[in-house]
């Protein structure tokens, strides 16, 4: 169980620190925020923001309530931590890929939707971090625990 939650864990801190690290890079001028600014058409800027709000709004809702669907549910009670590192990775990169690209693209065209996305998605980041306690529960080894 370590060993899957050390890798979920590294995943996480992975993904929140590439965020954290392009916002420091632009906010200190290191990157040169704005650099895409006038290399897209209106028309363009329009169809990636909506692309990007509606994957957004999709795959918050789906990453937070995955290990309640029934076939993800099966298989955690089944292969435990095998499921568990397969399902747990699945759901932070649903998390970890609209806040990186929301991230970038909030420093690419300073577009403040992409921003705000980018906010509400690391805002999400708590509800699955890979403690302990939440892996064991997840993959159903607290009952093989009790029944033991």
């Amino acid at each position: 169980m370590n060993n899957v939650r050390a890798i979920l864990l590294i995943i996480y801190v992975t993904i929140i620190a590439i965020a954290l690290l392009m916002v420091i890079l632009f906010e200190t001028d290191t990157c040169i925020p704005g650099f895409a600014v006038g290399h897209w058409t209106v028309q363009t800027e329009f169809a990636i923001t909506t692309l990007t709000e509606l994957l957004t709004i999709a795959l918050i809702p789906l990453a937070l309530r995955l290990f309640k669907f029934a076939k993800v549910d099966t298989l955690l009670r089944q292969q435990h931590e095998q499921a568990l590192l397969h399902w747990g990775v699945l759901r932070l990169l649903l998390l970890g890929a609209p806040l990186i690209g929301n991230t970038a693209l909030y420093y690419a065209i300073m577009n403040t939707s992409f921003g705000y996305m980018a906010i509400i998605t690391l805002l999400c980041m708590p509800f699955v971090y890979p403690s302990t306690g939440r892996c064991k529960e997840e993959a159903y080894l607290n009952m093989e625990d009790e029944q033991a």
